[in-house]
């Protein structure tokens, strides 16, 4: 922290779609209006792009394409519709007291909802993909610097042009690896919930509410204080997956696994109808009391994967070995998030998400789960697999990796 202690801040640029405003929540909403097969196009081409097999400005023709003749009013309705994330309005008044300018940079939204939501934030500058637009309906055309590779650098580079500033002066705030040109050497690098890209670029690791960008910008030490309720929450939850492998040894794999599944469905449909301002009995409740202010505003996906790397295990890798990379998992994980958030400590290269603390314990809980199941020199082997995928910053979800990666290497163990 102290390379950035007491540097003046002139530019903080933030992108949109996962650090202001919901992932994916835009087109999705849109599509369904136009039924259930543009919708699906819409969603498969989307899926391209995040998994690296299209590159962006081809997904937003073939997604912009799908979304032709729709009128501008309807995406302005959408918008209105999308909650901005917690503490977002309160982040930009306060850099903008401070005299900092704010620049929100997209490459998903048409320039005219970027320039929408930065007249409600108070942003100076606004820019997006450029829309081809006909008797105000859209016609499937789209153009902008945003959407080339490296896209973003260049509007970065003429605003800093504009502002004759350079990269020390500036913030980087994002989400995924679409902003990886942006971030600059020089430039305070922060990573807001970040892919597994950004973990290994940014020099900060932010979750949680958007105003701890703050202390970051700021130069403030970072400190980590008690768990919140629903932090504690959140890790008993996946704590108790421990007792999974127990259920299973009482009453059968098959039987567990069906219970799992059905879980994964209702905890699903209970989401869909949560984003339509209904409320599922037990799953809603639970939703509201453990998520996160910014997942309260998504669709949270991590206990899908939670769930589905547990399923998977059980169903694919042989017992023990599957017990014992599921408790492994379920303690280690959630011990090292709780310690690594309580205790201040040094973060691990690579993913500043990461604690020597958080590790360690987690490390020493993942033994002990495992030493339930398998013998002790193999859980130690099982819990040594598990903090190492825990750590690496890798383009798979860790809740679904960690079981199946730990019970796959026990299996050749036990």
């Amino acid at each position: 922290m102290s390379a950035f202690r007491g540097r003046k801040t002139k530019l903080a640029v933030f992108d949109v779609e996962g650090v202001l405003v919901p992932k994916n929540r835009l087109f999705f909403e849109t599509s369904k209006s136009l039924g259930v097969f543009p919708l699906m196009k819409a969603l498969f081409f989307g899926l391209l792009y995040s998994t690296g097999v299209m590159p962006l400005k081809q997904a937003l023709q073939n997604i912009f394409g799908v979304m032709k003749g729709v009128e501008v009013e309807q995406f302005y309705q959408t918008m209105e519709k999308l909650p901005i994330m917690p503490n977002a309005s309160s982040v930009f008044a306060t850099l903008k007291a401070e005299g900092c300018k704010t620049a929100l940079i997209s490459s998903g939204f048409p320039t005219f909802l970027v320039e929408d939501l930065a007249a409600k934030l108070g942003a100076d500058y606004a820019i997006g993909v450029e829309v081809g637009i006909e008797k105000e309906a859209l016609t499937g055309e789209v153009w902008g610097d945003v959407t080339e590779a490296n896209g973003k650098f260049l509007v970065l580079k003429e605003l800093m042009e504009d502002q004759k500033i350079s990269a020390s002066d500036c913030v980087i705030v994002a989400d995924d690896r679409n902003n990886a040109s942006i971030f600059l050497k020089e430039a305070l690098k922060i990573g807001y919930e970040p892919d597994f890209v950004l973990r290994t670029k940014a020099d900060f690791v932010v979750t949680g509410k958007l105003a701890k960008i703050l202390p970051v910008i700021h130069g403030e030490v970072k400190t980590r204080g008690l768990p919140s309720r629903k932090d504690l929450l959140r890790e008993c939850i996946h704590a108790s997956g421990f007792f999974i492998p127990v259920l299973a040894i009482l009453f059968g794999v098959p039987l567990v696994a069906l219970f799992t599944a059905a879980v994964i469905a209702l905890y699903t449909v209970s989401e869909f109808l949560r984003a339509r301002g209904k409320n599922m009995f037990f799953f809603s409740a639970v939703t509201r009391h453990a998520a996160s202010q910014s997942e309260l505003c998504e669709f949270p996906m991590a206990p899908i994967y939670f769930a589905f790397g547990i399923l998977l295990t059980l169903l694919f890798i042989p017992a023990p070995a599957s017990y014992a990379g599921i408790a492994i998992f379920a303690l280690g994980d959630s011990t090292a998030s709780i310690f690594g958030g309580t205790i201040s400590g040094r973060t691990l290269p690579f993913n500043h998400a990461k604690t020597v603390q958080g590790t360690v314990t987690g490390f020493f809980f993942a033994f002990l789960a495992g030493s339930v199941f398998v013998a002790p020199w193999i859980a130690l082997v099982g819990a040594a697999v598990g903090m190492l995928v825990e750590y690496l910053p890798l383009p798979i979800n860790d809740n679904l990796l960690i079981p199946l990666v730990t019970g796959f290497t026990l299996m050749f163990l036990v």
